[in-house]
């Protein structure tokens, strides 16, 4: 049971910020354990004053749960740490019924059978060496099909999250925090996207930050709303299939390409409007009159230089930054740097926009060589309406990633290297929650998969800390045979109806 040292206890809540149970409060600056308490010790790791202890008494009428290392003392009526197990009249139960049907019905062409069920639901064996929940043969196509679930406690897991927006959010490399606390980094720019890591195993067994890492991955993967803070960067809201928040502004477009390529597409559109168009993008600028699809559309350089380190012809490196495109600029005027009066004149219209035509302005070229803002005619905005109706619908996209290793390979197989060679060779079907997981090639099983695409809140975590992912592998029972299977444990339909209560 846990014990906290009130003349140690200061109160800070932190405690209460990472108990999964709101099993502590704090009253009159001291902290109180209720009767959601398990036991599962978060508290004692977490707390930076040594106030809290665990020792081995617990109530007389809680139940020690078995399903993982954690060992909660759970009683009657609650709920284990993980929140998957509860004490049903002194029984511990999985408190989800298990999931059947998935989502994604698409399957393997050299193994063309969808997951019989799901591993939602089925819960897990502790310790490795029990056979999975549920294993479970039915006759698919005359064939004896074979699928094997468990909700397997992954130390080596995390989510990678795509956002599509032009913003800039923070550095390649830059830390990104969640209350404070590491939860993952920028990694790169990808095609239209900001790219961050959440979790993986050195932060997830990152002392007693991992609990808020674990947590972390699983609102994401469990498509709920969380608030991060890049390190000298931007404040992101995301969640899986919204609109990314970024800053407090709501990002609505994803970008149709580079400033380069978005003059290729659009030179025709702009060479009827102005004399020269700067397409502001974090990637590359472009320069309409100097580009070659300026030139394959008939311009001839217009004079301008736009702001910019030139890469090649019409295409210019920007400064990332919170302005136009994701650039440094956040007046359009400063788009220009300087205008050769020997080629252009007075009167010369340029368009300035982004890639996704969401911000646009239109300049007018002076006698003197300066540049200033005049009104968008109706043409002009036109242009950029095209633009802008081209690009796609901005959104966020949450990708777990993880390995199933020992304990998820042995509840399946007496010989896991060759479930991993069977994975390999496209002899098994590997799913999540029901939906197909790409495996990475080489050794081992490194897998991703689209949480859009598997049965919602399909995943958890227990305070390893690790997250909970639901794994099923399908084949054929011959190759379960091969491969070593618990063949003694396979069930029918009717013997799985009635170990998880599904009725008939």
């Amino acid at each position: 049971m846990i014990t906290i040292i009130l003349d140690k206890c200061k109160g800070c809540n932190i405690c209460v910020k990472n108990c999964p149970l709101e099993a502590i409060e704090v009253v009159d600056k001291k902290a109180y354990t209720n009767e959601n308490c398990v036991a599962c010790g978060i508290c004692v790791r977490v707390c930076p004053f040594d106030a809290i202890e665990k020792d081995s008494k617990q109530s007389s009428d809680a139940l020690s749960c078995t399903n993982c290392p954690v060992s909660c003392a759970i009683a009657p009526g609650k709920t284990g740490a993980c929140a998957r197990y509860v004490n049903d009249r002194n029984e511990i139960i999985r408190n989800r019924k298990l999931v059947v049907d998935s989502l994604t019905k698409k399957s393997n062409e050299k193994l063309p059978y969808k997951p019989i069920i799901t591993a939602v639901g089925s819960g897990s064996t502790y310790p490795c060496c029990r056979p999975a929940p549920a294993i479970v043969q039915e006759k698919v196509d005359d064939v004896d099909v074979v699928t094997v679930v468990t909700e397997a406690p992954l130390s080596y897991s995390g989510v990678k999250v795509k956002i599509d927006t032009n913003m800039h959010i923070g550095e390649e490399g830059a830390k990104v925090k969640r209350d404070g606390k590491v939860v993952g980094m920028v990694t790169t720019e990808e095609y239209g996207s900001k790219m961050l890591t959440v979790g993986g195993a050195n932060l997830l067994s990152n002392g007693n930050d991992g609990f808020i890492v674990a947590k972390t991955i699983v609102d994401l993967a469990n498509s709920r709303k969380v608030t991060l803070k890049v390190e000298d960067g931007s404040t992101l809201e995301l969640q899986q299939g919204q609109l990314p928040v970024i800053d407090g502004k709501t990002d609505t477009l994803m970008r149709v390409g580079c400033g380069s390529a978005a003059i290729g597409l659009f030179a025709t559109h702009m060479s009827k409007v102005a004399q020269e168009a700067i397409i502001l993008d974090y990637h590359v600028i472009g320069l309409l009159s100097e580009h070659f699809a300026g030139g394959e559309v008939g311009m001839q350089y217009s004079g301008v230089t736009p702001n910019g380190v030139k890469s090649t012809r019409g295409r210019y490196f920007g400064k990332q930054g919170h302005g136009w495109g994701g650039t440094d600029i956040t007046d359009p005027v400063d788009a220009v740097a300087d205008v050769d009066m020997n080629i252009a004149k007075p009167g010369y219209k340029i368009l300035v926009t982004e890639t996704t035509g969401q911000k646009a302005a239109v300049l007018e070229v002076q006698s003197d060589g300066s540049v200033k803002e005049i009104l968008m005619p109706e043409d002009v905005k036109e242009v950029t309406n095209i633009m802008a109706q081209t690009c796609e619908q901005s959104s966020v996209s949450v990708i777990y990633t993880g390995g199933t290793g020992g304990s998820a390979r042995a509840g399946v197989s007496s010989m896991p290297r060759k479930l991993t060679e069977a994975i390999h060779n496209d002899e098994v079907l590997m799913t999540l929650g029901g939906a197909p997981a790409f495996v990475l090639p080489g050794g081992g099983i490194n897998f991703m998969v689209d949480v859009g695409k598997m049965v919602p809140d399909a995943t958890t975590w227990v305070p390893t800390p690790a997250t909970v992912a639901p794994v099923e592998y399908t084949m054929t029972r011959k190759k379960y045979d091969e491969i070593g299977g618990h063949k003694g444990h396979i069930m029918t339909r009717e013997e799985l109806n009635k170990k998880f209560n599904l009725g008939e």
